[in-house]
């Protein structure tokens, strides 16, 4: 039988306010070669949810702050990379299961639980995601490796600090669409944006890299609502 085991060390997020709880997932897939990025509390879950990038998040119903279903609910609703979620939780009836996964969980697992079926049920759900990744994104001669994070328009190479990256992923995603300042908000800094214009800077800085040295711009301001990432010629006028 082949092996469920990831080639390569997962990258996961774990959101549980339960030290002993938190202390035994994590010294057990730490102890198989796996990072973990730790949450206390809902609020603190979603933002680096938003802003980090991970193979399988586990979460907690039972959260202080925001609890594990708002957590969920609002993550599917902001973030445009749809990460795996496994659902922690005491409630085992038939309601609260349809509740998780009406919020956006992908797999459901009632405490108490053996830590051997919990990684099997993560290595499944990061198995089941990789191949419907995308691993580059293009919008006209734009090119965004999602792997190495390496830019490129018309096979020049173009170096962007992480916010702009972060930024461009989204806006490429979306792509004709358009992405709001409260979701590219979100995006960066959760439920804790800065206080002054700190948006607008990036998108200048990402404006003056990637429209800029170039005849045509990508990257289009729509008043009032947001920015979008398009060639001139798909423009609905």
């Amino acid at each position: 039988m082949k092996s469920m085991k990831p080639k390569h060390p997962l990258r996961l997020l774990l959101v549980e306010d339960h030290e002993d709880i938190s202390q035994n997932i994590a010294d057990y897939f730490e102890s198989k070669g796996h990072i973990l990025d730790f949450a206390a509390n809902g609020i603190q879950g979603l933002h680096l949810a938003l802003t980090q990038d991970y193979d399988v998040m586990i979460l907690d119903i039972m959260l202080p702050g925001m609890d594990g279903l708002t957590l969920c609910k609002r993550f599917r609703e902001s973030s445009a990379r749809q990460i795996p979620i496994l659902m922690l939780t005491a409630r085992d009836t038939l309601p609260d299961k349809i509740d998780g996964f009406d919020a956006g969980t992908d797999d459901y697992l009632v405490k108490p639980f053996a830590l051997q079926e919990l990684e099997v049920r993560v290595y499944a759900l990061a198995r089941r995601e990789l191949p419907d990744m995308k691993s580059i994104l293009i919008v006209g001669d734009l090119e965004l490796n999602l792997e190495t994070m390496e830019v490129k328009r018309a096979d020049r190479k173009i170096d962007l600090n992480r916010a702009c990256l972060k930024i461009l992923e989204q806006l490429m995603k979306a792509s004709p669409g358009v992405v709001t300042r409260s979701d590219l908000e979100l995006a960066l800094w959760g439920d804790m944006p800065p206080g002054s214009d700190s948006l607008r800077s990036h998108m200048y800085m990402l404006r003056k890299k990637i429209d800029t040295p170039f005849s045509e711009p990508l990257i289009q301001t729509i008043h009032g609502t947001g920015y979008k990432l398009v060639m001139s010629n798909e423009i609905s006028l």
